[in-house]
């Protein structure tokens, strides 16, 4: 049977032609449907829960209609938060696993706060869970390293591209929320600026992860580099990454495209206003859905120029999983497109930023690659 929101199918995000508001429904429900009891939302059943993919999957429930379900999703939260303002890397069953503070994780709060706000108007609901992104977003530039990169975690003093990305738009979440909770905090925007600058002209001093679509599109899609930077980005990799007609590589060496790469790489070109191509990314990775609202993690392919060994089999789905952050990146990108194609909610733009705080300036740099300062544009 359809799935039921909580909220009238009419205010739900679609894309004509593409996806239905109900099916929209359907994929938020089979998220909550694998939701754990305390809250937390693994990547599939049985699997391993952490902070920014669940943040992830509470913004899909919410804008596909299961309230209920997001708002437990972010209550269990700061119930995993440790004294410094991070949270464990990897949890499993409801306890931490992998103790490692992860930059990334910890900041991504800010932006389902943000994402809470644009969506529902619940004041309330952002004054219960700001200091925990506050305490969160302090422990991450806590680790910024001189070039302006923020380091993976205390324990590891390398800068990884595609988390610091996302961090850049989780600060700018975060300074839209202190904005909001008229509770400036000036740091985070001098640490935005020199992070902004390191992901502009630095990306040279990030551990080297260039095999991964996700290290290409990331710093279009978190916001860093824009305008000119940002087309030339993507085009310099496009050949190597886009298989048309099926999705997008995850890693560049392997014949498997993956659903969530490929539509956060849809959202990566409707923050440059290209949202004919980004539909159609979409689309083309609707082959991993199944009529359930479900959707498969990747599929691997058979590629003659790629020839596997006998023991690794293709045209087949892999891993054999239906991931929770792959149907979230399905909807957070169908109700991206749906400003163009259909319709939207409130927390449409949550990636194009329109909503956060203005690109901070780079400021007191300590890279030595500038004197002086220079404004962002």
């Amino acid at each position: 049977m359809p799935a039921e929101p909580e909220v009238p199918l009419a205010r739900l995000p679609y894309v004509e032609g593409l996806l239905s508001a109900q099916q929209v429904a359907d994929t938020a429900a089979a998220i909550a449907a694998m939701q754990e009891p305390w809250g937390s939302v693994p990547w599939t059943t049985g699997e391993h829960v952490d902070i920014w993919n669940h943040v992830e999957a509470a913004m899909a429930m919410l804008i596909g209609g299961q309230v209920e379900a997001a708002e437990r999703a972010y209550a269990w939260v700061p119930t995993m938060q440790r004294a410094d303002g991070s949270w464990p890397m990897k949890i499993v069953d409801g306890k931490p696993e992998d103790e490692r503070g992860e930059v990334n994780m910890s900041a991504y709060f800010a932006v389902g706060l943000w994402h809470h706000w644009l969506v529902r108007r619940d004041i309330a609901f952002v004054q219960r869970y700001w200091p925990s992104v506050r305490a969160g977003l302090d422990f991450v530039i806590s680790l910024q390293q001189p070039f302006g990169g923020i380091q993976w975690t205390p324990e590891d003093d390398f800068c990884l591209l595609t988390g610091n990305s996302s961090v850049y738009h989780s600060l700018r979440a975060g300074v839209a929320l202190a904005d909001l909770m008229d509770d400036p905090q000036p740091e985070w925007e001098l640490a935005g600026g020199r992070l902004g600058h390191a992901l502009r002209q630095h990306r040279d001093l990030f551990a080297d992860k260039s095999t991964y679509s996700m290290d290409w599109y990331y710093p279009v899609l978190g916001g860093a580099v824009r305008d000119e930077d940002a087309h030339a980005l993507l085009a310099s990799r496009w050949d190597d990454f886009v298989v048309p007609g099926m999705g997008i590589h995850c890693v560049d060496t392997n014949p498997w495209v993956t659903g969530a790469e490929t539509c956060e790489l849809a959202m990566a070109l409707d923050v440059l206003g290209q949202p004919e191509r980004a539909r159609q990314l979409v689309a083309d990775v609707q082959h991993l859905r199944e009529d359930d609202g479900r959707y498969w993690t990747g599929w691997v392919y058979d590629d003659p120029q790629r020839p596997s060994p006998s023991s690794e089999p293709r045209n087949v789905h892999w891993p054999v999983e239906h991931t929770t952050y792959t149907a979230a990146a399905v909807l957070l990108a169908v109700d991206a497109l749906g400003e163009t194609y259909g319709h939207a909610t409130p927390g449409s733009a949550i990636m194009r930023g329109t909503s956060l705080a203005p690109h901070f300036g780079e400021i007191a740099l300590e890279c030595g690659c500038l004197a002086g300062e220079r404004v962002a544009r």
